[in-house]
């Protein structure tokens, strides 16, 4: 399978490699640095062995004062060069047509500088061998005892320190290539060991399922690299847990509430067909399915609303709403209603915002009705309005009885009713609250909810002018 194929090299892999190119890259940057510092080393001794030669051969010619001394030069020069066998001189005296040289075929390749730049030119050439070569070019004067130009040609074979630079490089490029591999293998240990906790989140991820959410990795265990990863995981397990936790409520609920009003009309129609019945029996059978039909539409219109909710599929809100136009208009609607129960209602204040109006006077009339329903004979429910720099606040308050604390963050949730006994004493579906919540979150604002001895307040928070959320 290729790389291609397989998604590109795993992480362990890409960092072994990176480890050993970066300890190549330095190795033969040092590798280079010394290479070049031997070499600059080895030239130095060479010229200035060179040198040494050049001035034993010049005092030599300076010490040879007449015929009979040149007589005598060859064997002396041959005696300052003894042992010195990558030592090539060629001497020669043009004017009295006089030569000596020492390995002289060591020059054959070699093109002699002009006189003008002989002395300062260091030259370097291979002879037919192969054998590198440095070299000077020199006139010297000699007294014989008259002035004459002799001319030096002096060589050194500088072939045992080229032996050693290969033997050297070798070794260079052996031991980058071995530290190379060694790089790689400690890096791909390294990798291994430290990329350990991210094995550990996938060989997780890799169990988890609706019924093991519960696992979480140990964050003391984690790296601090991976830390930030650990704690994300863990709290993205958490949203899970929970998530699915409401989602297995929420199906308890639908089933339970969706049982009841289901049952009803099974028991009812079978009563109904258990024995011939008059016209206005089957009828008041029917109206009486006729409105557990209701509930049931009721239901599953808010189940629907809220799913639209949480999908991001409700209207977008686009109108200026005056909240004290709806909450006056709501307040008539539900006059019969209070009045029935011998509840006063009471409106204050105003308020615009921009957003959709049927959603806003759904969203008020939930709390309305709640407010109502657990309002006590005589008492007041309020609804206030009040706009304040950027937002515009709405309060709707009863005198009721206070919810339990421990209810308190559950009253928003589907289906949950503080108070089971109430039950069954209304027509709601337990989805007011999460209907009203998800209408205010649609345009923008929040809702908090304070429960007292003196009584129970809503509030709704919508900004004046709504920003859709990107």
């Amino acid at each position: 399978m290729s790389v291609a194929e397989t998604g590109g090299l795993s992480l362990t892999a890409r960092l072994a490699a990176l480890f050993a190119s970066m300890a190549s890259g330095l190795l033969i940057v040092v590798g280079i640095a010394v290479d070049r510092a031997v070499s600059a080393h080895f030239d130095e001794l060479d010229q200035h062995e060179l040198a040494a030669k050049l001035v034993a051969v010049e005092t030599l010619l300076a010490t040879t004062g007449s015929d009979d001394a040149l007589a005598l030069l060859p064997g002396r020069l041959d005696d300052a060069l003894a042992g010195h066998d990558t030592v090539a001189l060629r001497l020669s005296i043009p004017a009295r047509d006089w030569q000596h040289a020492v390995l002289d075929d060591r020059f054959a390749s070699l093109t002699v500088p002009a006189p003008d730049r002989r002395g300062a030119e260091l030259m370097k050439w291979r002879d037919a061998r192969g054998t590198p070569f440095i070299g000077k070019a020199a006139t010297v004067q000699v007294r014989l005892p008259e002035s004459v130009a002799a001319e030096v040609l002096l060589g050194l074979d500088t072939s045992h320190h080229a032996h050693f630079l290969r033997a050297m490089r070798v070794q260079l490029g052996l031991g980058i290539s071995a530290a190379a591999v060694l790089a790689a293998m400690l890096g791909w240990l390294a990798a291994k060991k430290g990329l350990a906790p991210m094995r550990r989140v996938t060989a997780t991820a890799s169990r988890l399922s609706a019924e093991r959410l519960g696992e979480r990795l140990s964050e003391r265990d984690a790296p601090a690299e991976m830390r930030e990863l650990v704690e994300a995981f863990n709290g993205m397990l958490e949203r899970l847990e929970a998530s699915f936790r409401r989602l297995n409520e929420f199906s308890a609920d639908i089933a339970h509430e969706l049982r009841t009003p289901v049952s009803n009309l099974m028991t009812e129609t079978q009563v109904a067909l258990s024995r011939s019945r008059s016209a206005d029996e089957y009828r008041e059978v029917l109206h009486s399915n006729l409105e557990e039909f209701d509930r049931l539409a009721r239901m599953i219109a808010d189940m629907l609303f809220l799913a639209k909710a949480d999908n991001g599929l409700l209207p977008k809100p686009a109108e200026t709403v005056a909240l004290e136009v709806e909450g006056a208009a709501l307040l008539e609607f539900y006059e019969a209603l209070a009045d029935e129960k011998g509840i006063r209602m009471k409106l204050s204040g105003a308020g615009q915002v921009i957003g959709d109006r049927l959603m806003l006077r759904r969203a008020l009339s939930n709390l309305l009705s709640n407010a109502i329903r657990h309002t006590p004979l005589g008492e007041t429910v309020e609804v206030a309005i009040q706009a304040d720099v950027g937002q515009v606040k709405l309060a709707v308050s009863n005198p009721g009885e206070p919810i339990p604390p421990d209810q308190v963050p559950l009253v928003f949730e589907r289906f949950h009713r503080a108070d089971p006994s109430r039950l069954r004493q209304s027509d709601g579906s337990g989805l007011g609250l999460s209907i009203t919540r998800s209408i205010v979150e649609a345009h923008g604002g929040y809702i908090d909810l304070n429960s007292e001895s003196t009584g129970t307040v809503f509030t709704i928070t919508l900004p004046a002018r709504f920003l859709e959320k990107r």
